[in-house]
């Protein structure tokens, strides 16, 4: 058997110098008071349907924002950054409307004022919007208004079998995320209004679980009884293919009684199956693949094999201005290269339902001291098990920095080392000692603070005629292009409905 640093040895400078990764970040507007932000998403950031850069997410009010794929870490937070730039600055144009940079949302309105994304009259915006509302009546849309960072990542010279590999370490490994990077341990009261929640309660303005490191991915974030019935398996593109398409393509009951269209002929959800669509599977990661106009992502992964891994489990930090750093992003590329490189062996059923309680003790309890996970059958202490991997990384971290130049992996591996040692430095502990010594144990309060230090931040940052004319060009281009995709369409929508979720276009396996 080889071992990980044969492994790493394997891996030619060149090729870990052609690492790509990418970042989308949802932020919810809010205005200065914490409530939510009730209008339309801004004509001048572009069309949420065309915009390659600021879309929407579920809600009209939840900005998304998109970089491409570079080569280096710091290339792409300074995307980022110069997108929020020009996000803040066309805010601040129209009126006091700020990004909160907290996972768990702000004030929220009753479940019918959340206003729902809106893309436009085309069969593809449509789609776009009744997917929305079928989340929301399968969901609830409090749940949809969580945000978080999803980290985009891929490798030259990878196989379907090795993307796989990863994927099944980094579910095997990715507590150490949320312990290391989770920003969420608290939210307002107005998220679970009329809900059981199983929180302690702070403040009458703040609950919380005292040693959470994310709610987000706990219990409360992006959880569901039916796909928690769903037990896919990572241990190939068939098995996984065949495992989605099921979801895809199994009528479920309780979505059956919600119907698709209401008595006046208002689409409710796209259809009455276990998913509406791939993107519905909620997971700590995914296997992805770009995709062509209109197609299906299963059948772009079956034709084609998986491209990258998109991260999903990674909350807003509160107190970084774009809620990811350069330092946060050299590590998870040094931790998914660990994944990589690191023995995979097949998941079971078991593993599974092993895995998801892990995930569910860490979110609502991980930095509880003692505190244990569940390592094949056997009970083992987080600590341990994070200090084992975060061991393991060091000479990756070692192995980037000489193909880079540098020492900004080392730095960003010492960075987490020390944040396990010192775990009131971690991001969980911070923001609840904030909460508790500087805002009168107020979550809202916290955030509001750390919202606008963020956009002073960002607006003071340096900014040209240049940057703002592109962004503003952009803009206008998304727009004409949103007009030309309403211009061509011909179809009725139920036609193209029916078409788009038909069996035949989800592809055929593909063998790796």
């Amino acid at each position: 058997m080889t071992s990980l640093d044969e492994r790493l040895r394997l891996l030619s400078p060149e090729r870990l110098k052609g690492i790509r990764r990418g970042i989308e970040k949802e932020s919810l507007r809010v205005h200065p008071d914490g409530r939510l932000a009730l209008t339309p998403h801004p004509a001048a950031l572009g069309s949420a349907l065309a915009s390659p850069s600021i879309t929407t997410d579920f809600s009209e009010s939840q900005i998304e924002l998109v970089t491409g794929a570079h080569r280096s870490a710091p290339a792409a937070i300074a995307e980022l950054t110069q997108i929020h730039q020009f996000v803040y600055r066309t805010l601040a144009q129209a009126g006091d409307e700020q990004l909160w940079v907290s996972s768990m949302p702000s004030i929220l309105p009753d479940d019918g004022g959340i206003p729902i994304g809106r893309y436009g009259t085309s069969n593809v915006g449509q789609a776009k919007s009744v997917y929305r509302i079928g989340l929301a009546n399968r969901y609830g849309p409090r749940m949809q208004t969580i945000s978080g960072i999803h980290y985009n990542w891929s490798l030259p010279g990878m196989s379907n079998e090795d993307y796989f590999a990863l994927i099944r370490n980094f579910r095997r490994q990715s507590f150490l995320l949320l312990l290391l990077f989770g920003a969420s341990p608290a939210v307002c009261p107005s998220f679970v209004a009329g809900q059981q929640h199983g929180l302690d309660t702070l403040s009458d303005r703040t609950l919380y679980l005292p040693y959470a490191t994310s709610l987000r991915m706990g219990r409360l974030g992006y959880q569901s009884d039916a796909q928690s019935s769903l037990s896919v398996s990572y241990n190939g593109l068939d098995g996984y293919g065949a495992s989605l398409q099921d979801a895809l393509t199994r009528s479920y009951p309780p979505y059956q009684a919600i119907g698709i269209q209401g008595p006046q002929g208002d689409y409710r959800q796209l259809s009455t199956t276990l998913l509406q669509i791939e993107n519905e599977f909620y997971g700590t990661i995914r296997p992805k693949r770009v995709i062509f106009p209109g197609e299906r992502p299963l059948h772009a992964l079956r034709e084609r094999g998986v491209e990258y891994v998109e991260v999903r489990c990674m909350d807003l930090n509160p107190f970084l201005p774009v809620g990811i750093d350069d330092s946060t992003a050299r590590f998870l590329d040094t931790f998914l290269l660990h994944c990589l490189l690191l023995d995979s062996p097949p998941d079971t059923p078991a593993e599974i339902a092993e895995l998801a309680r892990n995930q569910h003790r860490t979110a609502s309890r991980g930095r509880e001291p003692g505190l244990t996970l569940e390592r094949q059958g056997q009970e083992v202490l987080l600590t341990d098990w994070a200090r084992d991997i975060i061991g393991q990384c060091e000479p990756i971290a070692q192995a980037l920095d000489a193909a880079q130049g540098g020492t900004s992996y080392l730095q960003a591996w010492q960075s987490a080392l020390e944040a396990l040692n010192r775990p009131e430095t971690l991001p969980s502990a911070r923001v609840l000692a904030a909460l508790v010594n500087e805002h009168d144990k107020a979550y809202v309060d916290f955030v509001r603070a750390q919202s606008a230090q963020a956009q002073r931040v960002l607006l003071d940052a340096p900014w040209d005629a240049e940057q703002q004319a592109r962004f503003e060009n952009m803009a206008r281009e998304s727009i004409q292009e949103q007009a030309r995709i309403e211009a061509a369409d011909t179809m009725p929508f139920e036609i193209y409905r029916r078409e788009y979720l038909a069996t035949k276009r989800l592809g055929v396996t593909l063998a790796d």
